[in-house]
This record gives C-alpha cells, sequence and structure tokens, in this order.
C-alpha cells in the first residue's frame, strides 16, 4: 500500500471536496447545457408536439437549448428503453403516453426496462378517444354498435398492437362480451383510412384524426372514451352518458426521468412545465389537440399511472390481449 505525507492527504482531500462542491453547484444551475426530450413515438403525434411546445417555451425561460428527438418502435419501448440506460441528471427526459408503463409490462414478456427505473415528473395532459363507424354499418348510438357486436360481431382498427385503439377494444369486450375483431395498423392515420374505406366496422382512435372525417359525413361518431366530452366535438356524448361508464379510457401525456435524477432537477423541470402550461398559446395548442390539462407531479402522477396499471392488467390477463 502506497503511503502519503499529510501534506498530500490534504490536498487530496481539498481536491475531492472540490470536485463535490463543484457538482452540487452544477446541480443548483441546472440546466448548465443543452437538454434532449426523447419521445419514445413518431414525429407529429400528440406526444411529440407537447415536447416541441415545452421545448420552445423552456428554451426561452432557462435560457438553455431544448433538443426534441424522436426513437420510436415497439409500442414506446425502444425510446423508453434508451432514456432508461441515460444518466440520471435531468439532461435526457422522456416524453411518452401512459401505455408504455400501464400495459407494455403486461404483454411484453421480457421488456427491456422496469417501470420502478423512472419517476415521474409530470402527468401532462390526458385525451379521450373517439368512438367511430363507418356510416354504412348504420350505427347511430354506441347502443348500437354494442348490441351489434354481441348479436355478429363487429372489426375494429387500431393504431398497431399494444395501442390505445388496441386496448379499447379489449376493454370492450371486457365490459360488454362484444364479439370483436381486431385489426392493427402501422399508425393511427391508416387505422382511420381502414375506417373510412370501410374495411373495418370502426375504430376507437383519437379525436383529432377522426373529427375532420366525422364532420364531412364520412365517419359516424358514436361517443368519446373520456371523462369529460371533448372541446372539439361538444354534441357528441361520453360512453358514461351513453351508459357505458365501464369503458372510459384516456390516454395520458407524460414527462418522465430515471429514477435516481435529483429531486432538485425535477422540482426545476416541474416549475419550468406548469409555468409554460399556464400559457395562453399552449393552453390553446393543447385544445386544438383536444387535450386536457392535468398537471400532476409525485405521488399523485404515480398513483394515477399505477391504478391504470392494474385496470389494464386485469383486463389484459382477462382477455388474453397479446402483441401480434
Amino acid at each position: 500500500m502506497l503511503s502519503t505525507s499529510p501534506a498530500l492527504r490534504r490536498v487530496l482531500l481539498a481536491f475531492c471536496a472540490g470536485l463535490m462542491s463543484f457538482s452540487a453547484a452544477a446541480q443548483d444551475h441546472y440546466p448548465s447545457k443543452p437538454v434532449k426530450f426523447l419521445n419514445s413515438f413518431p414525429p407529429g403525434g400528440p406526444s411529440d408536439l407537447i415536447a416541441r411546445s415545452l421545448a420552445d417555451e423552456l428554451g426561452k425561460t432557462l435560457k438553455q437549448t431544448f433538443i426534441v428527438d424522436n426513437k420510436p418502435g415497439a409500442a414506446g419501448n425502444i425510446g423508453t428503453d434508451q432514456v432508461a440506460k441515460s444518466a440520471p441528471d435531468g439532461y435526457t427526459v422522456l416524453f411518452s403516453i401512459d401505455t408504455v408503463f400501464t400495459v407494455n409490462p403486461h404483454i411484453y414478456k421480457k421488456a427491456p426496462f422496469k417501470p420502478s427505473d423512472f419517476k415521474p415528473v409530470m402527468v401532462l395532459a390526458s385525451s379521450g378517444l373517439l368512438v367511430g363507424t363507418h356510416p354504412s354499418r348504420g350505427f347511430k348510438t354506441l347502443a348500437d354498435l354494442v348490441n351489434a357486436g354481441k348479436t355478429k360481431g363487429v372489426s375494429y382498427s387500431s393504431a398497431g398492437s399494444g395501442s390505445p385503439g388496441h386496448l379499447s377494444a379489449e376493454l370492450f369486450h371486457e365490459a360488454t362480451g362484444m364479439k370483436i375483431t381486431h385489426v392493427p395498423y402501422k399508425g393511427n392515420t391508416p387505422a382511420v383510412t381502414a375506417v373510412l374505406a370501410g374495411e373495418v366496422d370502426g375504430g376507437v382512435l383519437a379525436t383529432p384524426g377522426m373529427l375532420p372525417h366525422v364532420k364531412a359525413g364520412k365517419i359516424t361518431a358514436l361517443a368519446v372514451t373520456s371523462r369529460q366530452r371533448s372541446s372539439l366535438a361538444p354534441e357528441v356524448p361520453t360512453v358514461a352518458e351513453a351508459g357505458y361508464k365501464g369503458l372510459e379510457q384516456e390516454v395520458l401525456y407524460i414527462a418522465m426521468v430515471p429514477a435516481a435524477t435529483p429531486d432538485a432537477v425535477v422540482q426545476t423541470l416541474v416549475k419550468a412545465f406548469t409555468d409554460a402550461l399556464a400559457k395562453p398559446e399552449i393552453k390553446q395548442r393543447l385544445s386544438g389537440l383536444d387535450l386536457f390539462y392535468e398537471g400532476l407531479t409525485g405521488a399523485a402522477a404515480s398513483k394515477r399511472l399505477s391504478d391504470l396499471s392494474d385496470r389494464y392488467g386485469r383486463v389484459i390477463k382477462a382477455t388474453g390481449m397479446k402483441v401480434e
């Protein structure tokens, strides 16, 4: 073992103390370098647009560069895994939807990460889905669709296996006994196109993608799955109003960081997000996407995700839902 003189030991101790002080100072001044918002879904979707809106606003308020990077694939698992393996310092923030944590762990046998690898910054917003059918099917109400599903069966399109639309099909089946043929497509747009073309009877899909066709009379809107009516289509009842509260389903848009990220860094992001989401122009942007502000943080955000995971886990087990 090498021996050191008292003088050298004092120098080494001072050096280590300096490093710790520098590290603490860097944390106190977060962010001191560019921050990456990694979105685990493709560009153009709600989670991507939220990330870009916040990146622009935080760039102004925190005087730092915020970059949005899209890493889609495997129902959000690919990008999420990349964030799980990143340094827990707040410089890589995951933007995604709740299904990565509430559905994927139940349907992927070998997920590359665990929900416990993360902690929430914020449940930013939520949105319902729209239950829409091809006009030729003649369904006028949600009850019409349910009755047809019970007697002869119906087909649903979705944005892919494990997507919110796929989960909706299983929720409908589990809650009502409907016979449903699930037809997965590669994204929301082709799933909507399938309804338009009459390739399927209908779909439970994101409202903004369906609504232009509803207004044009090419898709019949039966209900929305959110707890409240859509601001974009206030004339369409909720599933609860239509008599099927058990079909309520909302997509949560979330920001997460690796679990070991310092609380001080998380709180900086929470305040910046809260301030940005209160701005009228961002409120208007969210409303245009049929999104409702949530703003859940800490234990409240964790509980919301945990409760959803428990609910969806029961449905997935009961219905045998799987990734194909």
